[in-house]
Order: structure tokens, then C-alpha cells, then sequence
């Protein structure tokens, strides 16, 4: 099944070679977001709750794009670098999921990026 590249032009170009989301039969897949600016620049360094709404915007931007709503995400992948930042990103994370949370999971791991603290990659239903 083919599928639909979705690239916001908001976005800076991307450090590697992907489309931000990918719509196919209905569902889009969001690419990881992280808090990168122009030229791959990580924005927020330090600061969890700032790079998780970064992040969060773009996700909502990206599913936008697309013709769906932050309310159409059924998954969240969730990865964050330093557990200690949990309480940090829940926080923010529920005020972009006020209703009906999303199915989710969250590992701790290194990122692309050394002062990347959070990454996010979702699947909305939008048939």
C-alpha cells in the first residue's frame, strides 16, 4: 500500500533522511520528534518539560497536517533519557491528552543527540 509523506513547512529540514508522518489506509505513523531547530540545533537543553512541549507541538502540527486532531492519537511511544524527567514530561503530556489518554509506553535510553532529553513518536487513526 502506498503511502502519503506529511512534512509540515514549518519544520527545519530534517537531520536524516525521513518524512515527519506517513499516512497509509487511514493511519498516520509520526517520525520520533525531538526539540531540534535549523541545522539539527537542540533547543531547550536542560530543560525536560520545555523540549517535551516542543515536542509535543510538533506532533500536533504533524497530525494536523494530516486532517487529524491530537484526540485521533492512539499510541505514544515515548523515550526519554533520564527517568528523573518522568514527573517532568507527565505533566506536560496531560495537557495535550485531557480526555481519553492515548496507549502509550516510556524507556529510558540515550537519544540522537547527547542534549536531547525527550522523544515521541505516535500513531493516529484518522479513517
Amino acid at each position: 500500500m502506498p503511502f502519503e509523506a506529511i512534512n509540515p513547512p514549518q519544520f527545519p529540514t530534517p537531520i536524516a533522511p525521513y518524512s515527519a508522518g506517513a499516512k497509509a489506509g487511514g493511519v498516520l505513523y509520526v517520525s520520533g520528534m525531538l526539540a531540534l531547530g535549523e541545522g539539527g540545533a537542540v533547543l531547550h537543553p536542560g530543560d525536560a518539560a520545555a523540549q517535551t512541549r516542543h515536542v509535543l507541538d510538533a506532533i500536533k502540527i504533524t497530525v494536523e497536517a494530516a486532517g487529524g486532531t491530537m484526540a485521533d492519537i492512539a499510541m505514544n511511544h515515548i523515550f526519554l533519557k533520564d527517568l528523573a524527567d518522568y514527573a517532568a514530561f507527565n505533566a506536560v503530556y496531560a495537557e495535550y491528552f485531557p480526555g481519553d489518554k492515548p496507549a502509550r509506553y516510556c524507556i529510558r535510553c540515550d537519544l540522537v543527540k547527547p542534549d536531547c532529553l525527550v522523544e515521541v513518536a505516535s500513531v493516529a487513526y484518522l479513517a
